[in-house]
Order: C-alpha cells, then structure tokens, then sequence
C-alpha cells in the first residue's frame, strides 16, 4: 500500500539548508495498522505531508495506494482519506452538507453523495447531528466528523495524523472504538501518527520511529520494547554492603552495564524479568543476601526511544515548518 525509497525533504530557512527527511526506506503492506513516532521535529509530519502530496519531496521515490506521489499525485488522492490535526470540516454548512459536497467532490452523483453521507453519519453515529452546523460540536464529535470527512470516497488507505490529540479519555476511547470498528468493516490499511505512546502499544500491529528525518526502528511494540529497551528487575536490600553483592549477582542475569545500584537499591534490566526474578532470589540467598523488596517492570515505547536516542518520544520540540 506504501513504498517508498529514500524519501527526502530539505527546508531553506535564513539561507540554511535543513534536511527534515532523510532517506526514509518503508514498506506498508495492505490491512496493516501502522503507528509513525517521533517527537515533534523528528520529521513524522513532513513525511506524512509527502506520503499524502501535500509536500513535494527534495528527493527520492513513493508509490501510494498504487499511484506515484510525484507523477500522480491526483490518483494518490483519489484512494486515499486523510484525517489531518485541523478540522476537515468548514462552519457555514450542517454536518451532512459537508458530507454531500465532499462526496461530490469525489465523483459521486448527487444520489450517491447523500446514500454515503447517511451511510458514513450512521456509522460514527453523527446521524443525529446532521443538521447541526461543525462548530456546534463537541470535541469528540467534531473529530468523529472528521474520520467521517476522510471515509466519505471508500479509500483502500487512511492517514490519522494525531487522531484522538485534545480529546478526554473518555473521547479519545471513543474515537479508537470508531476507528477500529471501520477497519474491521472496510479492511482498509491505516497509517497513523500519535503522541499517546500508549494508544500506538496497544492498537498498532507495527510501530515506526524516526528521529533526525531518518527511520531508527522499525518492528512490533513488543519487539522494539524487548529488543531495544528490555524487562528491569529492581531490588533493595537492607544495607548498602548487601546492595554492593546483589549488584555483583546482577551481572550474573544482565549485562554489567545493564546493572545500577543506588544506595540500598539494585535495578538490572534483563530478557524476561518474570522468568529471571525467582532465579535471581534465589542466587542472592546462596550469597547470603536477604531481598526487603523485589519488583519487574515493563518497558514502554517511551523507553524505547529513550535507550534508542536518549531522549523521550514526549518531548515537545518544534517541528520544522513547511515551505
């Protein structure tokens, strides 16, 4: 559904050339929910922008949902729905105008708009606001509008950038039960990107991060997290001698450069805490060490992007703006 090779996008700022895309390498194949991650400046947005033609790129090569974004970008647009982070829809009109005219804009005939407009208002439950005008929506709704503005022409493709940002919890699981309903309805691929590292752990089957304009891992949640982060097993101890031993025991499970101690307590990260916590009770009680707590812990995706980069997914630098 996506193919790209060294995709790039450079920015000229004050006579200063900025590279925010550097050779992006990525393949989505049809029906995949892939989740796109980087903090702000990482490039994410400025290669979405390419991937949906609304940025030419400096360099470099993509077909989308079969068309060429640089020799066809209009049959990119025609297969594809993009739900970006402002309103899709305008304020003059009721909500199943909007719907209507956007089927218009695709092709459809008069008839056909107005069947799609009902169909997709049913679907996210929007119907009983159709004669309501967008800006008399709340924030979920409004976003739900949104979905419905990208899924009005059938796309095999949908981009969601930030989908659920600004919304309250209890929105935002809303928003992810809509999206996730569609998909299973329509079998389309979805492309998103988020802040909330949580939704991208749980709803997203492949996980995508880029840092500096270039692609730094690439996998399942459950791999980037088990490869590249790791299970942490945390022990204290009663007195920091006892804490000196349960370090060097550590090293026995982990990597030496894999164990920290501070104080009384001994943190280690290793393959599968679970497994290795009791092995590792045990060793310190044939070494003569009395554990006074004992915990595992789980890698997020924020850690993974911290063991990868040193820095985390949730800080907000700003993005490079496009020209």
């Amino acid at each position: 559904m996506i193919h790209a090779r060294k995709l790039s996008r450079n920015f000229t700022v004050k006579k200063e050339t900025i590279e925010a895309v550097r050779g992006v390498d990525i393949d989505v194949p049809a029906g995949q929910l892939i989740a796109f991650l980087g903090p702000n400046g990482a490039g994410k947005s400025t290669t979405l922008r390419m991937l949906t033609t609304l940025l030419p790129p400096t360099a470099g090569t993509a077909t989308v949902a079969g068309a060429d974004i640089a020799t066809d970008p209009a049959g990119v647009r025609a297969r594809i729905g993009y739900v970006g982070q402002k309103n899709s829809a305008g304020e003059d009109y009721r909500v199943r105008d909007e719907l209507v005219a956007q089927g218009r804009s695709y092709g459809f005939t008069w008839a056909g708009a107005r069947r799609r407009a009902d169909e997709v208002l049913d679907r996210l439950e929007l119907a009983p606001f159709a004669k309501r005008k967008p800006g008399t929506l709340s924030g979920g709704q409004r976003r739900r509008l949104d979905i419905a503005m990208g899924l009005v022409h059938r796309p095999d493709l949908l981009f969601l950038d930030e989908p659920s940002t600004g919304l309250d919890p209890q929105s935002r699981a809303d928003i992810w039960a809509h999206i996730l309903r569609l998909r299973g309805e329509y079998g389309m691929t979805l492309f998103l990107t988020t802040h909330y590292l949580e939704e991208a752990d749980r709803m997203a089957e492949r996980v995508v991060v880029i840092d500096h304009g270039q692609i730094i891992a690439d996998g399942t949640a459950e791999q980037l997290k088990q490869d590249l982060a790791g299970d942490h097993i945390t022990v204290t101890t009663h007195d920091e001698a006892d804490a000196a031993t349960a370090a060097e025991v550590a090293a026995r499970f982990a990597r030496p450069d894999a164990v920290s101690r501070d104080g009384t307590a001994v943190r280690a990260r290793v393959p599968h805490a679970t497994a290795a916590l009791p092995e590792y009770l045990r060793a310190l009680d044939e070494a003569g060490v009395k554990a006074a707590t004992a915990d595992t812990e789980r890698p997020t995706l924020d850690d993974v992007f911290l063991a990868l980069t040193g820095r985390s997914l949730r800080e907000n630098d700003t993005e490079t703006p496009a020209a």
